[in-house]
């Protein structure tokens, strides 16, 4: 709960700025997709159904905007309801204990025209650790009610022993690379 209210205080901080815009995730339109190695010889797909996040900054400047991202644990999809259940234990997530996952950024680098790094701090259990997502805008159209939405996709790969997630800690069965993809929408405020 103190991250989510950490993670609030941040976000109503930045909205004061009077020169920035502001963007919240758009859920309907938007997915936290990962994949992970099974038996050396396959994946398995999963997903987490509820999110939220936000962007301050200007699109016209992405460089100098900020980053936030919060995950529900408990809304882990993997499509086998033992394999979700077992996910949530304390074998993986202890979700009990850890609610939720959090991102925030640090930097924002421009590689090309549409290409970004987005570097920052990923939170999962106990572990803080600096991640860099590569990722592609996708660009900015207006939406129904006549707002700016703008889009992306966001792709890293992390070690989830480097997480305390050390089930299986050899990834014979498990493999230790979990591979993310988001798929974003942002509307603007």
């Amino acid at each position: 709960m103190k991250k989510i209210l950490l993670f609030f205080v941040a976000l109503l901080t930045g909205l004061s700025l009077i020169a920035q815009s502001q963007y919240k995730i758009d859920p309907a339109h938007s997915s936290v997709n990962f994949k992970v190695k099974h038996s050396g010889i396959t994946f398995v797909n999963g997903k987490f159904e509820k999110f939220d996040g936000g962007i301050i900054g200007s699109m016209s400047n992405p460089e100098q905007a900020r980053v936030f991202f919060n995950v529900d644990i408990a809304s882990i999809n993997t499509s086998v309801k033992m394999r979700d259940d077992h996910l949530l234990s304390a074998d993986f997530f202890e979700v009990a204990k850890f609610p939720s996952m959090t991102f925030e950024s640090t930097s924002i680098e421009k590689v090309s025209d549409e290409n970004y790094k987005l570097n920052g701090k990923l939170q999962i259990k106990d572990v803080t650790r600096d991640v860099t997502f590569d990722v592609v805008y996708g660009g900015s159209v207006v939406g129904q009610n006549g707002t700016e939405v703008v889009g992306f996709i966001a792709k890293n790969t992390i070690n989830r022993l480097d997480y305390n997630i050390n089930y299986d800690p050899d990834g014979a069965g498990i493999g230790k690379e979990v591979h993310i993809t988001l798929y974003l929408e942002f509307k603007k405020e």
